[in-house]
């Protein structure tokens, strides 16, 4: 049986004093490719920034890798949502993934060559690399979403937090994304991945958390899926079982 490596009990958070989720429990397995999924203002990217600390958060614990995020935040990679990010920012494609070296290196040091090279093998390993000098605002949408998905990579996280890195990219994109989440859970790492496609859930992942401002179920895929559970979370449609 796999460990828990995010544990959250009794997690409420608030929008401006007014809570938005409701004492919540959740636990993600380590090495696995976990789907947070739910109706639209469910809270499903709550919960992720929630357990990130950024989120005001008036009740509850976390622990990440059995510690508080702070002790680990090293090793937790997080990828916003992209109408999230400032695109019109004055940099280029390699700054962007640069950035993810910095937890390494604290703010005062600069990259040095070899983190330059870990750089460049990220944005090689989401077909970027001929991009690197590009500036982002000249990006894709997908090329973006690649951007930061090598910005990842670079950091050399064990856990992975995603908010919708599909929505709204090209198929290629999307293949590209879903062999990093592969590979990175062959190498024993773990994605928690906000998802809006009902209909790519149990090929994309292993494991889902089903909420609507409460965790309506958690666990494996093909125990949790069900159209039950759905129903009570408010998701109904043409999804089949």
């Amino acid at each position: 049986m796999k460990e828990v490596i995010v544990k959250v009990e009794d997690l409420t958070v608030a929008y401006h004093d007014k809570p938005v989720l409701w004492d919540n429990d959740v636990n993600i397995v380590e090495n696995s490719r976990t789907a947070i999924i739910g109706p639209n203002g469910a809270g499903k990217s709550t919960l992720i920034k929630g357990i990130l600390g950024l989120q005001k958060k008036l009740s509850g614990d976390v622990l990440i890798m059995g510690e508080p995020f702070k002790k680990v935040q090293k090793q937790i990679a997080y990828i916003p949502q992209a109408n999230s990010v400032n695109w019109d920012f004055p940099t280029t494609a390699l700054d962007v993934v640069l950035m993810g070296r910095y937890v390494h290196l604290g703010w005062i040091k600069r990259p040095t060559k070899e983190d330059r090279l870990i750089a460049k093998a990220a944005l090689e390993q989401m077909g970027m690399e001929k991009y690197s000098n590009r500036q982002i605002s000249q990006l894709s949408g997908g090329q973006r979403q690649r951007v930061f998905i090598a910005r990842a990579i670079a950091q050399d996280a064990k856990l992975y937090f995603m908010d919708e890195p599909l929505a709204g990219v090209d198929k290629m994109t999307e293949n590209v994304i879903m062999d990093f989440l592969r590979k990175a859970q062959g190498e024993g790492k773990t994605s928690v991945v906000v998802h809006h496609d009902l209909k790519t859930v149990k090929e994309y992942f292993d494991h889902v958390v089903i909420i609507n401002k409460m965790v309506i179920a958690e666990g494996p895929v093909e125990v949790v899926l069900t159209k039950e559970n759905l129903e009570r979370a408010g998701m109904v449609g043409d999804f089949l079982v």
